[in-house]
């Protein structure tokens, strides 16, 4: 009798047990940290100021600028899309209330709020994030460790890229040797991988007229792809996606996730 009360405790503990993790598994998924606000400003197409009187940046997109900071302030950049964009975000969130979700790092060094921004649409939430991709107003921006939408907002840059929607409608295609050309601006850089190299903190790709730059924190998105940058693109012809920037004098693009490297000469 001792035996089976004993066992019958014991399964009941156990049982507990399990029932008490998927509780806590199903609630930490029901309670990641988040809040509602009000939108009372639009910055651009990815920041916006609340009512709390906080700055808040879109996680995970970049959108192109409005404005650029020179010696003498700030001037506006012209670009089409940076006017687009800002009008589709005012047309989404201005003066709304929206619902802000965190992910692991809630500040940036400017000491913006960082966040995925849910509004209602037609009597259902939609991420202002995906909405931006989809309409190609927006580009896929991954900054461990907030990547938890990472794959969600791929799959809207490539639906927005399928059907050319917004920016995708025009060529960004450059050859690597003109690539100083267009210091500032985002293009498809084309030309052949001639050397790679890897350190602990990053992989370099060079080409002709340009250097690209992985840093070590992207590499788990290389390797979930199963791609090793310094062996995988030496010596390919490529096109690689990003931001051209000038460093020490040479044009360069930062790469942080896989979808802006294409190898263009595949067998």
């Amino acid at each position: 009798m001792k035996k089976h009360i004993f066992a019958s405790r014991t399964h009941y503990a156990i049982a507990s047990l399990f029932v008490a993790a998927a509780f806590s598994l199903v609630f930490g998924c029901l309670s990641r940290s988040s809040n509602e606000v009000r939108v009372v400003r639009v910055v651009d197409g990815d920041t916006v100021d609340a009512d709390s009187g906080i700055t808040i940046r879109y996680i995970g997109i970049d959108t192109p600028e409005t404005r650029r900071r020179t010696s003498a302030g700030w001037i506006p950049t012209g670009d089409l899309y940076g006017e687009e964009a800002k009008k589709a975000n005012e047309a989404l969130v201005m003066g709304q209330k929206v619902r802000l979700e965190y992910d692991v790092q809630k500040k940036d060094k400017y000491g913006r709020t960082l966040a995925y921004v849910f509004v209602r649409e037609n009597n259902k939430e939609v991420m202002v994030e995906t909405e931006l991709l989809r309409r190609g107003l927006a580009f896929l921006y991954t900054l461990p460790p907030n990547v938890r939408y990472v794959d969600v907002f791929l799959a809207a840059q490539k639906e927005a890229r399928r059907n050319k929607a917004g920016m995708w409608a025009h060529e960004f295609h450059v050859p690597s040797a003109q690539a100083c050309d267009f210091l500032g601006q985002r293009k498809f850089v084309t030309g052949k991988v001639a050397d790679t190299r890897r350190t602990d903190k990053m992989v370099f790709l060079e080409m002709e007229g340009l250097r690209v730059i992985i840093f070590a924190k992207d590499f788990g998105f290389f390797e979930k792809e199963g791609i090793h940058p310094a062996q995988d693109y030496a010596g390919k012809k490529v096109s690689v996606f990003g931001l051209i920037k000038s460093y020490r004098g040479s044009p360069e693009i930062i790469v942080s996730h896989p979808w802006q490297i294409e190898i263009v000469d595949r067998p």
